[in-house]
């Protein structure tokens, strides 16, 4: 079935499966390209009306984050790069397109105390009215604590198998990561437990018998994504810690997410490292190998956050300065 509409659909299309046969992954430049054969059908525009004001109006078009409508041009300029090395197009247009300028990005940052009323508010919704619904449930509790006491991206715990759990070394197998990266991961100690004693519970499911995935559901599959935001969500606003993404100045403060527990689990292993009197510099090649990070840049940004409380010494520093004249 072709993903696009626009005059430009076969040679999107012709793109997307280069890219994939090349190895890489198009999740996210399918979902930019999308956007932009949409602007196409929008703008009912023609080959001869691609020049460069046309991708400015595209950008100006966009009513979403800089940094988001920049990713999106990026997608669109290697996209016609290709058209270019095909003969398609003689040069590209959106060679002279500069980026928009991004505001820096703060994630939000539970405190250890956060993170462990967060974890008790998932428990405490637990049903125990039926045995589908214990399963699907504890499953989603299990996931919420893989994502908080790992580090674990969304999706890792998701697909993990039964036989991805090392019961000998307290380990589990993560395969077929964002970077794809495998790595072999030792759990703490609490949360081994926490694991054998869901394992132990699942084994009395009927649901859970023969279901290959370490967290299952009630219908004899994984659990699915939007399952484990609804359970985070839930419980975000049970402690009263919802909020709206805010903008002050230059910043931009992100709202809670499930990947927020993933740099709160970071940040928390850096202050230990200070606290203990070591260098959070010198954790952070063994925090990259755990957290799977392909490059170091994408751990050292956690040294700027590593005091959870110096986040929202910032918030509140802004908020309360008085507007310059």
């Amino acid at each position: 079935m072709n993903k696009f509409k626009s005059f430009l659909a076969p040679q999107l299309q012709q793109y997307v499966i280069y890219r994939h046969n090349l190895g890489y992954s198009m999740k996210a430049s399918l979902s930019h390209l999308k956007t932009f054969d949409r602007f196409l059908m929008q703008k009912q525009a023609q080959k001869v009306l691609l020049q460069p004001s046309f991708f400015m109006g595209l950008q100006a078009d966009l009513k979403i984050e800089s940094r988001s409508v920049n990713r999106i041009l990026s997608s669109v300029r290697v996209f016609f790069n290709y058209l270019v090395r095909t003969g398609a197009y003689r040069q590209n247009p959106l060679n002279d397109i500069p980026y928009l300028p991004e505001n820096d990005i703060m994630p939000y940052i539970f405190s250890p105390q956060q993170v462990n009323h967060l974890l008790s508010a998932v428990s405490s919704r637990i049903r125990k009215v039926s045995q589908r619904k214990y399963l699907k449930d504890l499953s989603g509790y299990m996931a919420i604590v893989l994502l908080a006491r790992c580090g674990l991206r969304i999706g890792e715990p998701l697909r993990l198998k039964l036989n991805d759990y090392r019961l000998d070394d307290k380990t589990i197998y993560i395969e077929k990561t964002k970077f794809k990266k495998d790595r072999l991961i030792p759990l703490p100690q609490s949360v081994a437990i926490e694991l054998e004693n869901y394992l132990g519970a699942r084994q009395c499911l009927p649901a859970g018998v023969d279901n290959k995935y370490l967290l299952a559901n009630s219908t004899g599959k994984g659990l699915t994504d939007n399952r484990v935001r609804t359970v985070f969500h839930r419980a975000v606003s049970d402690i009263g810690l919802a909020q709206t993404r805010q903008i002050i100045g230059n910043v931009n403060i992100s709202s809670p997410t499930p990947h927020s527990l993933r740099h709160s689990f970071a940040i928390d292993i850096l202050n230990r490292v200070k606290k203990r009197g070591g260098s959070a510099q010198n954790a952070l090649p063994v925090l990259a190998a755990y957290m799977g990070h392909s490059e170091y840049k994408h751990t050292i940004k956690y040294l700027k956050f590593i005091d959870a409380q110096q986040r929202l010494g910032l918030v509140n520093f802004i908020g309360t300065q008085p507007d310059q004249q």
